[in-house]
């Protein structure tokens, strides 16, 4: 069964990167660490012009923390640990990223999904129509809180 995470933007946070909001330079870093498990992703966008903007923020990280990574039909056959379009994926994935701003009907094939709720009140109001559509896919879901972009924990619930 598949799992949806939602990151929850306790506070308008501001990222690093003046092009890209907090949540998507989040998902890079959520994707970077699932690129450490040794876990394939796919992260979607809504835009060929968002998925760029991930695209080339990633290519900022440092090279200790470089993640390889290409837009989707770029690169190996098979693509790269991280893979980023705003198409759907070509070849099954087991971690999902949505920066988009509808459920796509395709979450439901990977085991893992992540989901955000940015803090600006038009974003939360996306975000939740995202939650009830993974609640009719039968998902699980839990949310987690980011506090601060630089805070390690977060407190973490679950719904059945």
């Amino acid at each position: 069964m598949s799992q949806v995470v939602f990151y929850v933007f306790a506070t308008e946070e501001k990222s690093s990167s003046l092009a890209l909001s907090a949540h998507f330079a989040h998902a890079c870093t959520i994707a970077a660490f699932f690129y450490g498990q040794n876990k394939k992703v796919f992260i979607y966008t809504d835009s060929q012009q968002d998925a760029f903007a991930v695209d080339e923020y990633l290519w900022q990280f440092d090279g200790d923390s470089f993640v390889p990574h290409n837009l989707l039909g770029e690169g190996p056959k098979f693509g790269t640990p991280v893979e980023i379009s705003w198409r759907a994926p070509l070849h099954p994935r087991p971690v999902l990223i949505n920066l988009s701003e509808k459920a796509p009907d395709f979450a439901i094939k990977f085991q893992q999904i992540i989901d955000f709720v940015p803090y600006p009140e038009a974003e939360k109001i996306a975000a939740r129509i995202r939650y009830s559509a993974y609640k009719k896919m039968g998902v699980t879901l839990s949310t987690q809180t980011v506090e601060d972009s630089s805070a390690t924990e977060s407190t973490n619930k679950t719904e059945d």
